[in-house]
């Protein structure tokens, strides 16, 4: 008999398994695959942005999805917490853009053996290759898990197998069901920080791909033509659509809106930062500053020229042509391509091309404090299972060691 199982041993559940055993409980930490922290180490590029060192205000606002859930955690246990673990156990952090922390050696392996070394110190017992196949319970609480090796009993349970998204690293979904069984609902599943794909004839015909746009403004579009949403970075068209930062974070409000309207969504890009106004002036007088230039050359160095000689197109202009020669009205329309340059996207890559599950257990029916169940009686859950998902930059990793410390903590706090 075990006070604690951990189930997964993944960012939130290696959390998890530490926070329980640093309390002199026994614990079982039991894990499908083959190694433990296998997301993690690949994560940010193998170099790992464990946390963020933003306000927890601004944390919470790059957690879109019900990051509100996190005030309750937060508040006992954050993201300077958080660096304070790794550096007190010998990984020294470095801060880089937006807060994001990395340790200073860049290998994400470091990060992953701070905790694989607090389990060992901790005689955390570990199984590997052993998939759970149900959560053992009656009508009040959870006793344990049943495995491909037998079962387990403990006093209390902690789900950690995170969501849909990497399946390579074994988040295949599989604690959905059992959280169903416990009695909780599970909010639809989707994609998020995903490239996006499109159906426009110039991404079919591969005219642009490759091209990257530097810091610009990519907006979701609502069926009324106003911003959902804007981030404001670089992107990417690739033969089937767009990614890049800008695209992947805008991905969940694009899934939104298209399971609201069943229909294609519209992204905008503004690679020049003025209006159309003020654009449609400056396109006047560079013109009217070379009359005899052709377009194309006058226009050199505004953007990309790639992406120029595309719009110009777009625009039925000829780059070749003299700008005293352009109408109002194509210049107009330059302009509008410039700063509002619309095209429709229709999906998203499959999920398991996606960085982070969007949906999951409803935070509704979780208690935030402890993350104990509010359905089920010695059962808790953490990290992506949970329908909690942000941008990446360190925030769903934050999200994930948080809920996992807490957790880890709660089940065993009263035993």
């Amino acid at each position: 008999m075990y006070d604690c199982i951990i189930v997964g041993g993944g960012t939130a559940g290696l959390m998890a398994a530490v926070a329980a055993a640093e309390q002199q409980k026994k614990v079982l930490l039991i894990e499908k695959g083959k190694k433990l922290g296998q997301k993690l180490a690949i994560s940010g590029g193998g170099r790992c942005n464990v946390t963020n060192r933003l306000p927890i205000e601004e944390i919470i606002k790059n957690i879109p999805g019900n990051g509100r859930f996190l005030y309750g955690p937060f508040s006992i246990y954050n993201n300077e917490d958080l660096i304070q673990f790794f550096e007190s156990n010998g990984v020294a952090l470095k801060e880089e853009d937006h807060g994001r922390m990395f340790p200073v050696s860049n290998r994400a392996q470091d990060v992953v053996n701070v905790l694989l070394h607090a389990l060992e110190r901790q005689n955390v017992t570990i199984k590997l290759q052993t998939p759970v196949t149900k959560l053992i319970m009656n009508e009040e609480r959870v006793l344990g898990v049943r495995t491909t090796q037998g079962d387990f009993l403990a006093h209390s349970v902690i789900i950690a197998v995170g969501g849909k998204a990497v399946p390579h690293t074994g988040s295949t979904g599989d604690g959905y069901a059992w959280a169903e069984r416990a009695g909780h609902t599970i909010t639809t599943l989707f994609p998020t920080e995903v490239p996006l794909v499109s159906q426009e004839s110039f991404i079919q015909n591969k005219e642009l791909q490759g091209l990257a746009l530097r810091d610009v403004n990519v907006s979701v579009l609502n069926k009324k033509g106003k911003a959902i949403i804007t981030h404001k970075m670089d992107m990417l068209f690739t033969h089937f659509g767009v990614s890049g930062p800008a695209i992947l974070r805008c991905s969940q409000f694009v899934v939104k809106e298209q399971m609201k309207t069943q229909q294609p969504v519209t992204l905008a890009i503004q690679t020049l930062d003025m209006n159309t106004h003020e654009a449609t002036q400056l396109l006047q007088k560079l013109t009217k500053d070379a009359p005899k230039r052709a377009i194309k050359n006058t226009l050199k160095g505004l953007v990309p020229e790639r992406w120029l000689l595309f719009l110009l197109q777009q625009a039925s202009i000829d780059g070749n042509k003299n700008g005293a020669d352009l109408s109002h009205l194509q210049i107009q329309a330059l302009a509008v391509s410039l700063t509002h340059f619309t095209m429709l996207v229709h999906d998203t890559l499959p999920m398991e091309k996606a960085f982070v599950t969007g949906g999951g257990i409803s935070t509704k029916e979780i208690e935030p404090k402890t993350m104990a169940s509010r359905k089920k009686q010695g059962l808790y859950f953490c990290g992506e299972i949970l329908d909690i998902h942000g941008y990446t930059g360190g925030y769903n990793i934050t999200a994930a060691l948080v809920t996992g410390r807490i957790a880890g903590m709660s089940a065993v706090s009263n035993l």
